[in-house]
């Protein structure tokens, strides 16, 4: 499971530990501007094991791998201290030009060391900046060409591949109900800047970045289907 502490990435991590008998985790150190993710991503792990004994007994070994190459060649507003905006191509400068193909090969050589052959991430083609490498395309191709490269068939899994943020929530509360959508709130980490100085009612950020939009207006969007009457 591809973990990165954020909100759909901890969501994934409930489906897959609702879906599978085992499941290790993989973070990824690129030199991002929010590490602070790295950390989040320990206490949820720490709090699931706590308070979700069944899917606790299931959480495997956790594995953090450096990649400070994706940082040291990259010029983007995740990787250094820059203003986010849009570049000339159309896509925001957030876009870190092979992280996602960097990670998941790096999950697959990890799994195929360790007998493993189904890996999860939490790319999204719905709510989303337009990152070619999060499309259901790229992963396809990407699955193909792991298993051939590696001549050991590998499934890869999105499970919010088509779902928005609202709907990532009610994911979450279908999987873990209200106790699991509170964790991923409070404990998660989205925030393109870093900032965990700001609490939220969708969670903490700095409440401006692209990230911190789309999280407060699925969180929004949520709270609205739940109670009609609020809209």
């Amino acid at each position: 499971m591809l973990f990165s502490g954020g909100q759909d990435s901890a969501t994934c991590l409930a489906w897959a530990l609702a879906c599978f008998a085992g499941v290790e985790t993989i973070g990824f150190d690129y030199g991002q501007r929010h590490r602070i993710e790295l950390g989040c991503r320990t206490a949820l792990i720490d709090r699931l094991r706590r308070e979700f004994p069944d899917w606790g007994a299931r959480l495997g070994a956790d594995h953090v791998i450096d990649c400070g190459v994706i940082g040291r060649i990259s010029e983007t507003a995740l990787t250094r201290t820059t203003a986010i905006a849009f570049n000339e191509n159309g896509l925001p400068n957030t876009f870190v030009p092979g992280r996602n193909l960097m990670f998941f090969v790096l999950a697959a050589a990890v799994g195929y060391r360790r007998g493993l052959r189904h890996l999860v991430g939490g790319m999204c083609e719905t709510d989303y900046s337009g990152y070619p490498d999060c499309r259901d395309d790229t992963l396809k191709a990407l699955q193909a060409t792991l298993s051939l490269g590696m001549d050991h068939r590998f499934a890869i899994h999105t499970p919010l591949i088509w779902r928005d943020k609202a709907a990532t929530w009610g994911l979450a509360r279908d999987l873990g109900g209200d106790a699991l959508v509170e964790l991923i709130r409070s404990e998660s980490h989205s925030c393109y800047l870093g900032d965990r100085s700001h609490s939220h009612e969708w969670g903490v950020g700095c409440g401006e970045c692209p990230a911190c939009r789309l999280r407060r207006a699925g969180w929004a969007a949520f709270v609205a289907g739940q109670n009609p009457s609020r809209v």
